[in-house]
């Protein structure tokens, strides 16, 4: 098991290059990078908002921009050199590669933070959230999933199959919209806070009611996000169970007169429960950096769904591949330890054989 982690470990360092080597020469094509975007502003407007990037006056670009003569090449040039785009592509990658190693992540172009700062001053927002939802997804899709495969084609698997489906058929998105109509002021009911993790009094509060304040906010963007999410894993987990409580060994088990729950949970919860345990560092890692993006727009979140969507945007190219790379990194290792908990579950899985 340890060479097999070792093995692991060290792919991770060649899929990692490739995933930045990719979304890099990806990058290399895009129109309107950060220069193209500055140089836009500045002969738009003559206001040097962005002599924070460079030394140049004020005043002699803005003679420029006002003159209808374009930017002054030098200019550019220093420019360009500001943001690194002074470099061949290949020399500016392999920079960033050795940055990376020595994790230095480097500094935002448009905000006076360095990526790692950045990431860590959203990254409470997103893990409460994604943990949050992640805890009520399965602790509500697991036991309902048991129960509609034990109880499979009767009446409750029948209408618990139609809330399903509505889990299914509405997006989390337009959900947190339905409960802020109905429950944050919009247009029935006063109940919830509509934005923010916390009040703007939380410091002043007692530790319990900061406590609540922090639930009481986190109630409506939990509960948009469960509704996308619990559908899926719900019968995810019931067809897992159908398939084990159909085999042999069940069959076996209860012609020898062993009783239902035992049967259930001493046999087939374990086997069936490994397909449910394989999709668990997938379904963390989409919660915590992509499925709360919009959740994250509409309640005021600023969580680092928001963060990568705003640096795409603004082409914050430091800020962009820095995530990448750590959310890549945590993914790798998230779905290590996905496979470890196969062999936590069943010990029969022995990885080192099936890899020899």
């Amino acid at each position: 098991m340890y060479a097999y982690i070792a093995r692991r470990l060290l792919l991770m360092i060649p899929t990692l290059i490739g995933v930045l080597l990719i979304n890099f020469a990806i990058v290399q094509f895009a129109p309107g990078g950060p220069v193209e975007q500055i140089m836009a502003q500045m002969q738009g407007t003559a206001e040097l908002s962005t002599s924070r990037f460079t030394g140049v006056a004020a005043d002699e670009v803005a003679s420029e921009s006002r003159g209808g003569r374009g930017l002054d090449p030098a200019f550019v040039a220093e420019l360009e050199a500001q943001f690194g785009f002074d470099r061949p592509a290949h020399e500016r990658f392999f920079k960033m590669l050795g940055d990376y190693a020595r994790l230095d992540f480097g500094e935002s172009f448009y905000r006076d933070q360095t990526v790692i700062a950045l990431i860590a001053d959203k990254l409470p927002v997103s893990i409460s959230l994604g943990l949050w939802t992640l805890l009520f997804t399965y602790l509500i899709s697991i036991p309902l999933g048991i129960r509609k495969a034990v109880r499979d084609g009767s009446a409750f698997d029948v209408w618990t199959s139609a809330v399903v489906i509505v889990g299914y058929a509405i997006p989390g998105f337009l959900f947190a919209i339905l409960l802020i109509v109905l429950f944050a002021g919009g247009s029935y009911l006063d109940w919830f806070p509509l934005r923010g993790l916390v009040s703007d009094d939380w410091e002043t509060l007692s530790w319990p009611m900061r406590i609540i304040d922090y639930l009481w906010h986190l109630v409506l963007p939990v509960l948009a996000m469960v509704i996308g999410g619990f559908a899926g894993l719900t019968m995810l987990t019931k067809n897992s169970f159908l398939e084990e409580i159909n085999k042999q060994y069940v069959i076996t088990a209860r012609a020898k007169g062993v009783s239902d729950k035992r049967v259930l949970y001493g046999h087939v919860f374990r086997n069936a429960m490994l397909i449910v345990i394989a999709g668990f560092p997938a379904a963390f890692v989409g919660v915590l950096f992509t499925g709360a993006l919009l959740i994250e727009v509409i309640f005021s979140l600023d969580g680092l769904g928001l963060l990568g969507f705003q640096s795409v945007v603004n082409r914050d190219y430091p800020v962009v591949f820095g995530s990448l790379f750590i959310f890549t990194l945590i993914g790798l290792v998230l779905n290590l330890l996905g496979d470890l908990m196969y062999v936590v579950v069943d010990p029969r899985i022995d990885f080192e054989s099936r890899e020899g």
